[in-house]
């Protein structure tokens, strides 16, 4: 599937023009991701700052394409003239270097990289090894690669042997939003009452640890609190099995809702009943989902892997506007978890902070801005005059 975004000069002549090859999954409501939200944001803001945008959605399973997705990228790489820009997300990218890099040769070629493949939870070794090869060789090939957080970028730069110069960092935006006013628990302790309510959005995988945030919520039982997770769980049917397994064999059924993937007005609704995110991932490039909440003054309990600290970040006075635990840490997220509960002072300190954190949030334009910065590398070449 094929579109045009147009950008425009404030004249009305068309500007730059890139080629943006994206998943077939970029535009399905029952498997929301960050990687998808921000493709189709760049699509909308690369306009405004004077970038052409013609969209090709490449249906099939990536980055494990079958022969009518391979087809389908060959085509548009294909009917890409000598020269022209190419901006191809990497879950596609790196999921053909077999097509991908031949075309490099004579194509503009820029990487957008979500994730690296490789550090998804729970591949097998082998497949793992393979994937890690395929992204090797692909970014190896690209002219410009883009990543979503400086964590990311040095990762890159490390583990592929990527010259740093060719790594751009076009770290995903939000939207501004209304503080959530969360629950009359989340505020002040409330006898009688079922207690705060927390929230994890993450689709259902074993890479977002939702199983470790049951073990943990199991640990804290005796205390108030209600959990939410909404995500997608289409993508590890065994997992989410498990996952409702483990809820039950903690008695935590009536406690802990899998709410499935939600959009729009409903993850809206649910931001705005949250007193905490939390999240228990083994691995994130960024975490949009907590810039997100912090956007709507709500504080996060989060693992400090990949990119999840930049996302967190610090107020403008230095405060955190919540925890951060080590992966895989049960005690440590217990203890956040718990000190969180008990402790009024802390919901208060940490409520403070994240309201003072989502004054200093960049939006979506920021994002096109860097992104259009990184095009413009792609265009003239600049790193070869550095």
């Amino acid at each position: 599937m094929s579109r045009i975004s147009d950008g425009r000069r404030p004249g009305g002549t068309p500007c730059r023009t890139i080629r943006f090859v994206m998943p077939g999954g970029v535009d399905d409501p029952a498997a929301p991701s960050g990687g998808n939200v921000y493709d189709r944001r760049m699509c909308r803001e690369l306009p405004s700052v004077g970038w052409r945008v013609l969209e090709h959605v490449v249906a099939g399973e990536w980055p494990r394409p079958g022969a009518s997705a391979r087809a389908e990228l060959e085509r548009v790489l294909r009917l890409s003239r000598d020269d022209s820009l190419v901006l191809i997300d990497g879950l596609v990218a790196c999921g053909a270097p077999d097509l991908v890099v031949p075309a490099s040769g004579r194509l503009r070629l820029a990487v957008l990289v979500h994730l690296p493949l490789g550090d998804e939870t729970g591949l097998d070794p082998a497949a793992a090894a393979e994937l890690d090869a395929a992204e090797r060789l692909t970014l190896r090939s690209a002219s410009v690669i883009v990543t979503t957080s400086e964590w990311a970028a040095g990762r890159l730069v490390e583990h592929h042997g990527l010259d740093p110069r060719r790594v751009r960092r076009a770290a995903p935006g939000v939207d501004a939003a209304p503080l959530a006013p969360g629950t009359a628990d989340g505020h002040a302790a409330v006898p009688g009452r079922p207690g705060p309510r927390l929230l994890c959005v993450a689709s259902v995988t074993p890479r977002k640890g939702q199983h470790l945030l049951v073990e943990a919520l199991a640990s804290v039982a005796a205390l108030p609190w209600s959990c939410e997770l909404v995500g997608g769980t289409g993508n590890d049917p065994g997992y989410v099995a498990r996952l409702r397994e483990l809820i039950a064999e903690h008695g935590l059924t009536g406690r802990v809702h899998l709410a499935g993937p939600r959009s729009g007005p409903a993850l809206e609704a649910s931001y705005a009943e949250a007193d905490l995110l939390v999240l228990a991932s083994h691995n994130e490039t960024y975490g949009m989902v907590v810039t997100e909440a912090l956007a709507r003054g709500v504080p996060v309990v989060a693992t400090a892997v990949g990119g999840l600290p930049e996302a967190v970040g610090r107020a403008p006075d230095g405060r955190m506007p919540g925890a951060l635990v080590p992966a895989g840490d049960s005690a440590a997220l217990v203890a956040a978890l718990r000190h969180w509960i008990v402790e009024p002072g802390e919901r208060h300190r940490s409520r403070a902070a994240a309201r003072q954190r989502r004054t200093a949030l960049a939006g979506w334009e920021t994002t096109a801005r860097n992104l259009a910065g990184a095009l413009d590398q792609l265009r003239y070449n600049l790193w070869e005059t550095e």
